[in-house]
C-alpha cells in the first residue's frame, strides 16, 4: 500500500511502502533520518505492525455476524498454526481459537454453605481496556469505577495524598467484603495540609487495610492519587490521575482519571507496581495503628494546617521544641548503636549536607547520655558560626536551653564539661587536655581530619565514643581520613540518596561557558593558583555582565531572589558585589576577615530580601545554614569534590515557600590537568566513565 512521509518526527518501522516514500523525498532534496532498531525493541515494534495488519484484515470480513465471526476465527487459527509450524515448540495446537468463539469471564468456587456462587461485579470498563474518567454527567464516574473494580481485586494498592472518612465511606463496604474474603489492602497517604483526618484511617485500619502514613510537616513529596487492582489471573487495572479519597473528587469534582490495563499496557502496570512496593519500604512512610499512633497523627495534621494557614499560635509553640528525629536520622541511629553492639566505638557517619549530621550527632548523644555511658562531651569544628549553630541543635534535642559552653574567640568555659570548641582554639593546649577528658568526642566535617591540628587531637584523645560527621570522606589529596575507623563507614547517605528520599530541595543545573581562558594560569597541587585566578576573574566586565544576563534567563523573578555567589578571592568577591548592585541586583561582598555582626546580619538581609546576592570567598562552604537561598552562582573552578557538595549544600536546605533550586556554574576554558567530570561525580555518583 501507498505510504506518503509528511514532515517531522517519526517512529515507524520502516517497511517497504514506507522506504519507497523515503527514497522519493530524498529525490526531491528531502533530509531523512534512518535509526537502527534498538534488539530490546524489536519484538515490541513488529508484534504491533503484525497486530495492525491482522486487525484491518480481520475488519474487513464480510458477511453476516455468525459467518464473519466463523472465518474471523478461522483466518486467526491459520496464522496461530503457521506459528506451530515456524517456532520449533514455543507453541502448540492448545493455542488455537475454539470455533465457539466466546470468552471466559468469571471462575468461582463453590462454597457449600453459601449454596450458589454469586456472580462478581464486573468493572464497567473491559479489563483490557485503557480508558479516561472525567466525571463528566454522561461518564462513568470515579467512585463507581472503583466501586465495580475491587470485589475482583486479589490486591489493593492505593496511594493519594488526602484521605478523607466521606471519601472512604464510598468504598467501605466493597473494601470490608473483600479484605474479609482475603484480600490484600495496602494505603499509603500523607498530613499534606493538614487535610487527611485520623477518623479516615482509622475506617481504614478497622477494615483490615495496611496504612503507611508520611509525617513530615515541611514540605510534601506525595501528591501521587492512584490505585492499584492486582488479579492473580494477570488482568491487573490501574487508576492514575486527580482524584483524592475524598467525596468531591470521587464524584462530584472535575477530575481526569486514566485507567490502565496490564493487558494494554503492561509496562504502566509494572511501573506502578515497582514504585509502590519501594515506597511501601521507604522509611519515611511509618506503619499507622489507630492506638498506638493517633496522637501523633493528630499533631501532625495540626501542625500541617498551621502550616497552611501561615501563623503558628503559643499553643504551637511545644511543637517546634519538642524534637524526634526523621526516618533517615533513625536509620543512622540504629546503625551506630548497631556498630557499637559490635565492639566499634569509632564510627562515622557519612550524610549529604542539609540532611541533619549535628542533629544525628546531639540523638545520638542523647541516649549515651541517658545510658550513662557518656556523661562528657568534646564537640569540634573550625568555625564559630558552626559550633553556635551546633548548641543550640544540643539544647533543642536534650531539651537543655543551658547546654554547653563555647571554646572559641576568646570565649573560655567554666566548668568545661560539655564544650563546643574550634580547632584552633585547642591547638596550643591539646597536651593539657587529658586524654581521658571526654567521654564522647564529635568532630564534625571530619575529612579535615588529615589536617594536622585535627591528628594531634585525635592522636591525644582517647574517648569511650568517637564520632565522625562529613558529608563526603573523599579528599582532593586523596589522603584517607577512614583509618581512624578501621577504613569503615557506619551509616552513610550520598547527595543522590537524600534528594531520591525527598529530604533534600531539587536543583536545577546549568553549567553555562563563559567565554574566559584560564588555560593559561599556573595548575600546582591538583588546583589552580589562587592569585593568578583571582587576577583573572577581578575586573572582567564582560564576564560579570554574562553572570548577569545568565541570572535574569534562567533564574525565576531575579529581584526576589536570595543568592550566594562563590568567589576566586576577596577581591573578585567585591567586584562582583560591586557590578551586580550597579546592574539593580542589590549585593554584599563577605569574607573570613568580615566581623560576625557584619556576617549576621548580611545574612539576616538576604533572608528578609533586603539584598538579593551575597558573594563570598571560603565562608559559607561549611556549616552555615541559610534554607532560604534558591540561587548558587559557581563563579570559579572548584578543584574540590568535597568543596564543590558543601558549596551545593548551601542551597539544598528546605524553606517555606522554596521548591527548587538553581544553579548556575560557569565553565571556562580550562588546564588539561583539571577534572571537570569531579563535580558531576560529587551530584550523581559512579564511576569516571558513566559520568562522560
Amino acid at each position: 500500500m501507498a505510504q506518503k512521509l509528511h514532515a517531522g518526527i517519526h517512529e515507524d518501522l520502516l517497511t517497504y511502502a514506507l522506504e519507497s516514500a523515503v527514497k522519493d523525498r530524498q529525490a526531491d532534496q528531502w533530509q531523512v533520518k534512518l535509526g537502527p532498531l534498538e534488539s530490546s525493541e524489536h519484538s515490541e515494534f513488529l508484534a504491533r505492525h503484525v497486530y495492525w495488519l491482522v486487525k484491518r484484515e480481520l475488519d474487513s470480513v464480510g458477511a453476516d455476524d455468525e459467518q464473519r465471526r466463523a472465518r474471523q476465527i478461522e483466518l486467526a487459527n491459520r496464522l496461530i498454526q503457521f506459528l506451530i509450524d515456524e517456532d520449533g515448540g514455543v507453541h502448540d495446537r492448545s493455542d488455537r481459537v475454539s470455533e465457539s468463539g466466546q470468552l471466559v469471564l468469571e471462575a468461582a468456587v463453590p462454597k457449600p454453605a453459601l449454596g450458589e456462587v454469586v456472580p462478581f461485579p464486573r468493572p464497567h470498563i473491559p479489563l483490557r481496556r485503557t480508558s479516561l474518567l472525567v466525571n463528566g454527567r454522561r461518564d462513568v464516574q470515579m467512585a463507581s469505577a472503583i466501586q465495580h473494580e475491587i470485589p475482583s481485586a486479589d490486591r489493593i494498592d492505593l496511594i493519594c495524598a488526602i484521605a478523607l472518612h466521606s471519601g472512604i465511606r464510598l468504598f467501605q463496604d466493597q473494601l470490608k467484603a473483600r479484605i474479609a474474603q482475603g484480600a490484600v489492602c495496602r494505603v499509603i497517604t500523607s498530613v499534606y495540609t493538614g487535610s487527611t483526618e485520623r477518623r479516615a484511617l482509622d475506617l481504614l485500619v478497622g477494615l483490615g487495610a495496611k496504612v503507611k502514613v508520611s509525617y513530615e510537616t515541611d514540605r510534601t513529596r506525595l501528591h501521587a492519587k492512584a490505585w492499584l487492582f492486582h488479579r492473580n489471573g494477570g488482568l491487573h487495572t490501574a487508576y492514575v490521575g486527580s482524584s483524592n479519597l475524598t467525596h468531591w473528587a470521587q464524584i462530584d469534582g472535575l477530575e481526569w482519571n486514566v485507567r490502565a490495563s496490564a493487558a494494554d499496557s503492561p509496562e504502566i502496570i509494572n511501573r506502578f507496581e515497582a514504585t509502590f512496593d519501594q515506597y511501601w519500604e521507604e522509611p519515611e512512610f511509618e506503619d499507622y495503628l489507630p492506638d498506638r499512633d493517633g496522637g501523633r497523627l493528630e499533631t501532625a495534621l495540626s501542625a500541617a494546617g498551621k502550616r497552611k494557614q501561615g501563623f503558628e499560635s503559643e499553643s504551637f509553640l511545644p511543637l517546634l521544641i519538642s524534637v524526634s528525629p526523621k526516618p533517615h536520622q533513625v536509620m543512622a541511629l540504629e546503625a551506630l548503636q548497631a556498630e557499637r553492639d559490635h565492639g566499634h566505638n569509632r564510627n562515622l557517619v557519612v550524610a549529604a549536607t542539609g540532611t541533619g549530621k549535628t542533629w544525628i550527632a546531639a540523638f545520638d548523644f542523647k541516649r549515651l547520655y541517658r545510658d550513662r555511658t557518656a556523661r562528657s562531651l568534646l564537640f569540634v569544628a573550625h568555625r564559630q558560626e558552626i559550633l553556635e549553630q551546633s548548641r543550640g541543635v544540643f539544647q533543642l534535642v536534650l531539651g537543655e536551653p543551658g547546654f554547653g559552653e563555647l571554646l572559641v574567640a576568646g570565649q573560655r568555659p567554666s566548668e568545661g564539661r560539655f564544650v563546643f570548641a574550634s580547632v584552633q582554639s585547642l591547638r596550643n593546649q591539646i597536651e593539657a587536655i587529658e586524654a581521658e577528658s571526654y567521654d564522647a568526642v564529635v568532630v564534625d566535617e571530619f575529612h579535615h581530619a588529615a589536617a594536622d591540628s585535627y591528628r594531634r587531637l585525635l592522636t591525644h584523645l582517647k574517648p569511650r565514643i568517637l564520632l565522625g560527621l562529613t558529608a563526603t570522606p573523599e579528599r582532593a589529596d586523596g589522603q584517607s581520613v577512614l583509618d581512624w575507623f578501621d577504613d569503615r563507614i557506619a551509616w552513610e547517605s550520598r547527595l543522590w540518596d537524600a534528594l531520591d528520599h525527598g529530604l533534600l530541595c531539587p536543583f536545577h543545573y546549568f553549567g553555562i561557558n563563559d567565554g574566559t581562558d584560564l588555560s593559561t594560569i599556573s595548575f600546582k597541587r591538583g588546583r589552580y593558583v589562587s592569585s593568578e585566578l583571582e587576577n583573572v576573574l577581578t575586573g572582567n566586565d564582560m564576564r560579570a555582565k554574562l553572570v548577569f544576563e545568565a541570572v535574569r534567563k534562567y533564574v525565576a523573578g531575579p529581584g526576589q531572589m536570595r543568592a550566594l555567589g562563590f568567589c576566586a578571592g576577596v577581591r573578585h568577591a567585591r567586584f562582583m558585589a560591586q557590578r551586580f548592585t550597579s546592574f539593580g541586583c542589590k549585593s554584599i561582598a563577605l569574607d573570613a576577615e568580615t566581623p560576625g555582626p557584619e556576617r549576621r546580619a548580611a545574612r539576616s538581609k538576604l533572608r528578609n530580601g533586603e539584598i538579593q546576592a551575597i558573594f563570598t570567598v571560603d565562608l559559607f562552604n561549611e556549616g552555615v545554614d541559610i534554607p532560604e537561598v534558591d540561587t548558587l552562582l559557581m563563579l570559579r573552578p572548584t578543584e574540590s569534590a568535597t568543596v564543590f557538595l558543601q558549596q551545593l549544600g548551601r542551597g539544598l536546605r528546605w524553606a517555606d515557600g522554596k521548591r527548587v533550586l538553581t544553579v548556575l556554574d560557569f565553565v571556562s576554558q580550562s588546564s588539561k590537568e583539571y577534572r571537570y567530570e569531579i563535580r558531576y561525580r560529587a551530584m550523581l555518583g559512579g564511576t569516571r566513565k558513566q559520568v562522560r
